[in-house]
């Protein structure tokens, strides 16, 4: 007789939540988080609804999770980016570009969680809603280092530039031409940072 997946030990857990939390990810990006209930999301991972609440308690810390991951895998590119330019500040804003110019050129790219979950969520005290203040933050953090590295006169207003260029393309993937995100972000962060330099 196959085990069944509420058997309670540890390795089974360990799947139960990670198979509840990718099959949540996949139908909150896809279908938008209000429009998803955890009724689907059980019915959609085969598990029952008690393993659901057992691991995530509520569906608001379900959704927190989901931004959560989606916020790992974005910095953990962004790290590795980050890391082949290490000593030249111009060439990795460079390549920040061409790899969210990529991403926003998916097929299958539905805008940013971050910011799909904050409009679908306005109380600032939402649980999601602080994962995502807390990224676009730490963006604008991110991209300050670099204008500082860069040498300009207002590093925090170039950072504020840049944050509003990348997430507009966040945005605005349905106006983009086959592979035009990266040029039009890197022509558009060039102008910026010579604006900032005259």
């Amino acid at each position: 007789m196959p085990k069944s997946v509420e058997t309670p030990n540890l390795q089974s857990h360990a799947e139960v939540k990670a198979r509840i939390l990718e099959t949540a990810c996949t139908l909150f990006y896809q279908c938008g988080v209000r429009a998803v209930g955890v009724d689907l999301v059980v019915e959609k991972a085969g598990v029952a609804k008690t393993s659901l609440y057992r691991h995530f308690g509520t569906k608001d810390d379900l959704v927190a999770a989901f931004l959560k991951r989606e916020d790992e895998d974005f910095w953990g590119t962004w790290e590795r980016v980050a890391g082949q330019h290490a000593d030249d500040a111009a060439a990795e804003l460079d390549a920040h570009l061409e790899w969210i110019g990529e991403r926003v050129g998916r097929p299958n790219y539905r805008g940013c969680p971050q910011i799909n979950v904050a409009a679908e969520f306005p109380e600032t005290d939402h649980p999601a809603r602080k994962v995502a203040t807390a990224h676009k933050r730490q963006m604008r953090k991110r991209l300050r280092d670099i204008a500082a590295r860069l040498g300009v006169a207002r590093p925090d207003e170039l950072a504020g530039q840049l944050s509003l260029l990348i997430n507009g393309a966040f945005v605005s993937a349905q106006i983009f031409e086959p592979g035009e995100a990266t040029p039009l972000l890197r022509r558009a962060a060039h102008a910026l940072i010579e604006a900032s330099r005259t």
